[in-house]
């Protein structure tokens, strides 16, 4: 730069050394000048978008995300590995999860039976309704009170069939997720399999009788093991990124939140394990493929 600059063309081995760089590397950063002013001026135009992106989506955007988004609703193709240095660059940092070590756990009586894990982690078989899989985490909201939503994902689509949330952990809430269920799903796939963890509500004998009388197959997740049953939990763990449920001052505000995200979560969210498709899309593309 100082040489160029002031045109000391004779001090150029002398200034090299002194900043320890080769005259021949100082030669190629001279001659590359052109590229990085392009480049620049290309980051300085991408980086508009994606900070709007960024912004609209509450930061809570990795590359491979931000990736989709600019394909699906910018019709703008960009290598996730520019999309990354960008944000790096700019310090636009997706905000993650920590994992919660708080599990809920009730002792089932000598009645409760648990069912063998039929499963086995194998969450998309490609035929949507074929692998259903269930669980109930807790929210809090308005002045420290605790709600519980009960969700049914399809394990090929990722697509929530059903959600309740209620205020009490009593067997109400996963009797009316299993009508929500069935009001949504119609005819169950012929070989349909619901999945859930060894919890107090799924090795009930009522629950499982009506489970039974639905045509399902019940699985279960082996005891102590999260993975069993991951695809739920990873749902669980990106719904609470997403919706403030503390900021919620009533349950109507929390349901009415939660509705709004899971319908955006089914029809707007674009995900990268599924074709970059929604979940509804996927479906879609599933049933006609």
């Amino acid at each position: 730069m100082i040489c160029r600059n002031h045109q000391l063309k004779n001090m150029i081995t002398y200034l090299c050394m002194l900043g320890e760089v080769s005259r021949s590397g100082y030669y190629a950063w001279k001659k590359n000048e052109t590229n990085r002013s392009i480049r620049r001026i290309s980051d300085e135009a991408d980086i508009v978008l994606i900070k709007k992106i960024y912004d609209t989506e509450k930061g809570k955007v990795g590359a491979l995300q931000m990736k989709i988004i600019l394909a699906n609703d910018y019709h703008i193709i960009m290598n996730h590995k520019k999309i990354r240095r960008l944000m790096k660059k700019y310090n636009l940092i997706a905000q993650i999860r920590r994992a919660n070590p708080y599990k809920l756990m009730m002792k089932a009586t000598q009645e409760h039976k648990t069912c063998k894990n039929l499963l086995k982690r194998e969450f998309d078989q490609g035929e949507p309704g074929k692998v259903l899989l269930t669980d109930i985490t807790y929210l809090y909201y308005g002045k420290g009170q605790k709600a519980y939503l009960s969700c049914v994902k399809d394990g090929a689509t990722r697509e929530i069939v059903a959600h309740v949330i209620t205020t009490s952990l009593k067997m109400n809430i996963v009797y009316r997720t299993l009508k929500q269920l069935s009001d949504a799903v119609g005819e169950f796939h012929p070989e349909a399999l619901i999945h859930s963890d060894q919890g107090f509500h799924y090795t009930h004998p009522e629950f499982q009788a009506k489970v039974k009388q639905m045509g399902l197959v019940q699985s279960m997740s082996r005891r102590g093991n999260c993975w069993d049953n991951a695809s739920m939990e990873s749902f669980f763990g990106t719904f609470k990124d997403w919706v403030d449920h503390k900021s919620c001052e009533s349950l109507d505000e929390l349901k009415h939140q939660t509705n709004e995200y899971i319908n955006k979560y089914n029809n707007e969210r674009y995900q990268w394990g599924i074709n970059k498709m929604t979940p509804v899309q996927y479906r879609g593309h599933l049933l006609t493929a």
